[in-house]
């Protein structure tokens, strides 16, 4: 819970620093929606259960990714908000501001959809946990189990 509460602020607070302060971040509308649908998925991720359970076998070889997916995420909140006070990379209007404001959200919802189905089961930090099993069943009867769009979802 700690992590996630700290997670959204410091990434929050990222954005903030590449707008330019506080009060440049938080004169848009978009801007604003994009800070309340930010908080609202990490407070819905609160209850979407999941662990960092390293699982049975963990390679600790991979760890180096931790680092990279850290700036990665560093970046990804600084850069945009840098780029969008420069006027650099960007394309001018409120309507693209508002698409992203619904992309952000609609994307969030579905990151969090597995870790719903999930559970406790569901682990960010291996896919390899004892008795799991591809899930097929309900949407995924429809639209295909995640592995094919490169991730996996077990049960």
């Amino acid at each position: 819970m700690i992590l996630i509460v700290v997670g959204t602020a410091a990434y929050l607070g990222v954005a903030v620093l590449g707008r330019g302060g506080f009060s440049a971040f938080f004169s848009r509308p978009a801007l604003i929606a994009l800070a309340i649908a930010q908080f609202a998925l990490s407070g819905v991720a609160l209850f979407a259960g999941g662990n960092l359970s390293p699982g049975m076998r963990e390679d600790r070889g991979n760890r180096w990714v931790l680092v990279a997916f850290a700036l990665i995420g560093v970046l990804g909140a600084y850069l945009p908000a840098y780029t969008d006070r420069k006027e650099f990379w960007t394309f001018d209007g409120e309507g693209i501001r508002w698409l992203g404001v619904a992309l952000f959200a609609v994307g969030g919802a579905l990151r969090l959809w597995p870790v719903f189905v999930l559970g406790h089961r569901f682990s960010g930090l291996v896919a390899i946990q004892p008795g799991h099993t591809l899930v097929t069943s309900g949407v995924y009867s429809v639209i295909g189990p995640p592995v094919i769009w490169g991730c996996s979802l077990t049960r």
